[in-house]
């Protein structure tokens, strides 16, 4: 005998193509149902009328000349049913004042563009005088750096003069008999007697 299988009958492979089957036919019933219900329903009503006299006469309808609401006489307005008809003078009006409208929209959008033309005129020109400011500044910052460079070149040449100078008179001295070692030990010597 084989071993019953511990897995439940809904969990089984059979039990769930069965569940989906179901579902599957269920849901194409709901979709496909309504339509196919009153296809039928027409076909039998066709099917169980008597073909001679029962029918209904076709329909012949002028629907443009018709008002969609009939309105009793004494109650309606009668300017409102002559609104579909075509008026030349009506026509005309309209005419006129869908142009009007079209111009007026066209000075509106002119208008717009010109205000637009301003604004960018403006903040070019506000562009224009922020790049000058700064064009300035600039200017200024190079006349400074070149000042200081000039400042730092005749400092350099002085101080070649200056080491020039000292060389001079450090060659004097020494063909004098000036000893440079001789005058640190004087000068330290010189130094620690004050301060003692």
């Amino acid at each position: 005998m084989a071993a019953p299988s511990s897995r439940p009958w809904i969990c089984r492979p059979f039990a769930v193509k069965l569940t989906l089957s179901l579902i599957a036919i269920s849901i194409a019933g709901y979709i496909v149902g309504p339509p196919l219900y009153w296809h039928l329903v027409e076909v039998l009503a066709a099917v169980t009328r008597p073909s001679s006299g029962m029918m209904c006469p076709s329909c012949n309808c002028d629907c443009s000349s018709q008002p969609l609401i009939s309105i009793p006489k004494g109650l309606g307005n009668t300017s409102f049913a002559d609104c579909a008809k075509h008026d030349p003078g009506v026509s005309e009006d309209t005419e006129k004042s869908y142009s009007e409208l079209l111009s007026e929209e066209l000075r509106l959008r002119e208008a717009d563009a010109a205000e637009s033309q301003r604004r960018a005129d403006t903040a070019l020109l506000e562009a224009k005088k922020i790049t000058s400011q700064y064009q300035k500044e600039a200017d200024k910052c190079n006349s400074g750096m070149e000042t200081c460079e000039e400042a730092r070149e005749k400092a350099e040449e002085a101080l070649v003069a200056q080491k020039k100078l000292t060389a001079l008179w450090e060659l004097r001295a020494r063909k004098r008999g000036w000893k440079e070692g001789v005058a640190r030990n004087r000068g330290q010597s010189q130094g620690s007697v004050q301060s003692s």
